[in-house]
């Protein structure tokens, strides 16, 4: 039975939003490299219109070799540093100023009620029903409820800032134009991910930490899980990489399966020490590198260096709860 807020229609806004962009970008004269930067991010646009359309023509099959051909011209832009941005007028910071004491704390709201709309629709309204209908997809309310919060929010911001509602796509645009292609390295790291658990990378940590770890200890398999996220996490960049391959390698066949933990708090604390990882790492770049970049910090580790004192505890602390709550 088909929900009201769907999967899918997330991803119409998400590729509508991406299109505008690119649309936008095209018509920017000031950007040296409008051509490569508009074909980029219509390929992303373009990944999450039209995989429905091709899927249903042309069979999963060859929509999936689509989109593989789209990456790979993706990255092709971006090693070749293709993307650019153009010139945009400087606001005085007076002006700026005088904005933000106009509109006081107002100006948090949109932004507090994207994690509040998302967590109240996905609490509340999960399984709730309109007309027989779903509200949210049953499949994935978590997404659609962050879709819902996401459109709330914009809706708010509209009468506080004025303006038009295109205003939110151009602020789009000049973010994704300030952090360039490192925009999709959450997206490209955890289909990377599912590319390992496919490859059978899991196994293979399996038999590692089965030849060098005491399997017969819980808390020693439940330290090398969450030490393991984290580092994994670390190599690759983002958590949702690692949390197939360390799950499919450690947490089910040996902690759930052979030590009967619970998985819920396992793989739930497992996938916050790999956000512990991630605190420590420049293959990070969207989270570590590129608000550096941002900020204009002399230093480019800066971020990461003063993430790193609170990131070693947490890990401590969240291995611990991970033990104390799955085989409680």
């Amino acid at each position: 039975m088909s929900a009201i807020v769907t999967l899918p229609s997330v991803y119409l806004l998400i590729g509508a939003i991406l299109l505008l962009v690119a649309g936008m970008t095209l018509r920017d004269a000031t950007n040296p490299q409008r051509w490569t930067t508009a074909l980029f991010w219509g390929l992303v646009a373009a990944d999450f219109l039209l995989d429905r359309p091709l899927s249903a023509t042309f069979g999963p099959a060859a929509c999936h070799r689509m989109v593989g051909v789209s990456v790979l011209l993706m990255a092709l832009i971006a090693g070749c540093r293709g993307l650019g941005a153009g010139r945009r007028p400087v606001i005085p910071t007076d002006c700026l100023t005088a904005e933000a004491a106009r509109h006081g704390n107002r100006l948090f709201l949109p932004a507090l009620l994207i994690p509040l709309v998302t967590v109240l629709a996905t609490v509340v309204l999960k399984g709730a029903t309109v007309s027989g209908l779903p509200l949210l997809d049953s499949g994935t309310p978590t997404v659609a409820a962050l879709g819902r919060a996401v459109v709330a929010a914009s809706l708010t911001a509209w009468p506080i800032l004025g303006g038009s509602p295109l205003q939110g796509v151009r602020e789009s645009r000049r973010l994704l134009d300030s952090i360039g292609w490192a925009a999709m390295l959450p997206q490209m790291l955890a289909l990377l991910g599912g590319i390992f658990v496919v490859a059978g990378t899991g196994q293979s940590v399996r038999t590692l930490t089965l030849l060098v770890a005491p399997h017969d200890s819980r808390f020693a398999m439940v330290a090398v899980y969450g030490l393991g996220m984290a580092a994994f996490t670390m190599v690759m960049g983002n958590a949702f990489a690692a949390f197939p391959v360390m799950t499919a390698g450690i947490a089910l066949p040996i902690l759930v399966r052979d030590f009967g933990a619970d998985p819920a708090p396992l793989v739930a604390i497992g996938m916050v020490c790999g956000y512990c990882g991630t605190l420590m790492t420049p293959m990070a770049a969207n989270f570590n590198i590129v608000p550096a970049a941002l900020l204009e910090l002399r230093d480019k580790y800066g971020v990461i260096r003063a993430q790193i004192p609170t990131a070693i505890p947490l890990l401590a602390v969240n291995i611990l709860l991970m033990f104390l709550l799955a085989f409680r």
